[in-house]
């Protein structure tokens, strides 16, 4: 087997040590979701509405990286359950939003608190400081990562 230079074998390392945290502390998160009787994606959008309010449905697919039609799926599963409705735009009808009803505010203003804690005992096992330094350097390495990704799109363009 061919011998990897140093820099290489450290970047690997540091991929498979990132993935799998990734997948610990994501799965306290997906637990405590279904612990609710939601699904990731269905409590995304429920989230995303009720830290940012109303949503066109297109943002809402960018926001949490869904397909449209994924979300199109979810949309009509939450506003089946009372969680949210549909409003169209009132300047461009084609533009609809979706707008979180009462039931579904209540909802997350019950469970939120409980995921966000659960969030908080799963990357727990760092002081601030270090939890301060890693968002720094997760920042400035997923910024590199997508400038990379960017000029290589740029140069197939």
């Amino acid at each position: 087997m061919t011998r990897l230079p140093a820099e290489t074998e450290r970047a690997l390392h540091l991929f498979r040590v990132l993935v799998r945290a990734h997948r610990s502390v994501v799965e306290h998160s997906v637990r405590d979701i279904k612990s609710h009787g939601l699904n990731p994606t269905e409590f995304a959008v429920l989230e995303l509405l009720y830290h940012k309010g109303p949503q066109p449905l297109q943002r809402i697919a960018t926001s949490i990286l869904l397909a449209s039609g994924s979300v199109t799926y979810v949309v009509d599963k939450l506003e089946k359950n009372g969680m949210l409705r549909r409003e169209a735009c009132p300047t461009d009808r084609r533009v609809v939003y979706a707008v979180l009803t009462d039931q579904g505010r209540a909802l997350l203003e019950r469970i939120f608190p409980a995921h966000a804690e659960a969030i908080r005992r799963a990357v727990g096992g760092l002081s601030a400081d270090e939890q301060e330094t890693l968002i720094a350097l997760l920042k400035r390495m997923g910024l590199h990562a997508q400038r990379l990704l960017d000029e290589a799109g740029a140069r197939k363009g």
